[in-house]
């Protein structure tokens, strides 16, 4: 179990990322938000989709950890919810409006959180046994994890 001082900190990097995410987007014309970099499979408008995608999922698992013992949790094909015509042509600005309201939202219910609930657990079949202070780890990452492709992207692009 993380510390509460770890838990503060990755809340705060949930809280921060739609701002990051924009930063690293803004003034993108299509062309580069299309491109893609060196071997990387997504182009910045697919990643910058991914993570409203995958946080949105996240979110939504982790209210049903909360409400409903042990559930089981669903996959979903990552790779082919990016080459939907919504991942191949929004603008970025929809996942970063998606994405700032999600935050807001997940900032919320995380520093609301009784000490008892972080333990909570669900199945999920690709990854096993999750708990809701794993969730927390694994989404402040994930987010950061993107933005720094989406740099690698753009300068190789």
């Amino acid at each position: 179990m993380a510390t509460s001082e770890e838990r503060r900190d990755r809340i705060a990097r949930i809280a921060a990322l739609p701002d990051t995410l924009a930063a690293a987007v803004i003034g993108l014309n299509d062309a580069q938000l299309d491109a893609r970099g060196g071997d990387d499979p997504w182009t910045v408008r697919q990643v910058t989709h991914h993570i409203a995608d995958s946080h949105l999922n996240a979110f939504i698992r982790m209210k049903l950890m909360l409400t409903e013992p042990h559930p089981t949790l669903k996959p979903y094909d990552q790779d082919a919810w990016a080459l939907l015509p919504d991942t191949l042509a929004t603008p970025v600005d929809a996942a970063l409006a998606l994405l700032r309201g999600l935050h807001t939202r997940w900032v919320i219910l995380f520093e609301a959180l009784p000490d008892d609930a972080w333990a909570r657990t669900a199945y999920h079949p690709e990854n096993g046994i999750v708990t809701i202070d794993g969730m927390l780890e694994s989404y402040a990452q994930h987010g950061e994890d993107h933005v720094a492709q989406i740099r690698r992207i753009r300068e190789r692009a």
